[in-house]
């Protein structure tokens, strides 16, 4: 399978996160397929007129019930073991490093009748009076079939994560970055913090490690201004052995007597 790089890109200003994906999103070839948008619900994480394929985070759903579980033991119980069964295919996917298409087959296979029994379950808590729609159950139920769509993605698109959870780890990263920074005095300054650590965490969804690749860009700083694109987190690797094989050619050429 041909290595496809990913990106991670933080912002830092005065609009909200759906607002700054609109953006992004307008600097996109418009021509291609509309790409997979992960967020939980909060109506400020998007927008219903982008062209995306929206899909909401299982962790977020998952959470409304782990909260109440002392209070709602079994009911919960049942919840959870749905999202366990779910998690334990995805993982089954990761370790035999399936395609999106042979993912989706998987889950459409094996996730998918859980996911019906766990519909009509959840329909019947409300058709059967076993639940009070306002209690914490009930709104934790509403929010599922609410947005049972969106958080099903996975079974009817290739590629469609689970949850959030990717996202979540960066966000801790970039809070602990602004308390290393004693936060930032000047918008440029936030400017330069984002820039970093949208390098940092790119470096280190591709498995690269960010200290080198950091320092490698100060140590070839004129040459990553000339051509950027030679420089990216994924193939700076390879740019700076062709430097290397260069400079030996020239050493091997010039240490030739003249005729």
């Amino acid at each position: 399978m041909a290595f496809k790089p990913t990106f991670s890109l933080f912002f830092t200003g005065q609009k909200h996160a759906g607002q700054n994906f609109a953006d992004l999103l307008n600097k996109r070839d418009s021509n291609r397929d509309p790409p997979i948008q992960m967020c939980d619900a909060l109506s400020r994480n998007f927008s219903e007129t982008d062209k995306v394929i929206l899909t909401h985070c299982n962790v977020h759903a998952r959470r409304n019930f782990v909260d109440i579980a002392e209070n709602f033991p079994q009911d919960c119980r049942y919840v959870l073991e749905v999202y366990k069964q779910i998690y334990k295919n995805d993982d089954i996917t990761k370790k035999q490093q399936m395609s999106p298409q042979q993912r989706l087959r998987f889950h459409q296979e094996h996730s998918g009748p859980v996911m019906e029994k766990f519909y009509d379950w959840l329909n019947e808590q409300f058709d059967a009076k076993k639940v009070e729609p306002n209690s914490r159950l009930g709104q934790a139920i509403t929010y599922m079939q609410n947005h049972w769509v969106k958080l099903t993605r996975f079974l009817h698109v290739p590629g469609a994560p689970l949850d959030n959870n990717i996202l979540e780890q960066a966000l801790k990263r970039v809070i602990l970055h602004r308390k290393n920074s004693l936060f930032y005095k000047t918008l440029h300054g936030a400017y330069i913090g984002d820039m970093y650590m949208s390098l940092i965490h790119t470096c280190i969804l591709n498995g690269i490690n960010p200290f080198d690749y950091l320092t490698q860009l100060q140590k070839h700083s004129s040459a990553v201004f000339k051509n950027p694109s030679q420089w990216m987190p994924w193939n700076y690797e390879s740019t700076i052995a062709a430097m290397v094989s260069d400079s030996s050619l020239n050493i091997e050429f010039s240490s030739q007597p003249d005729n």
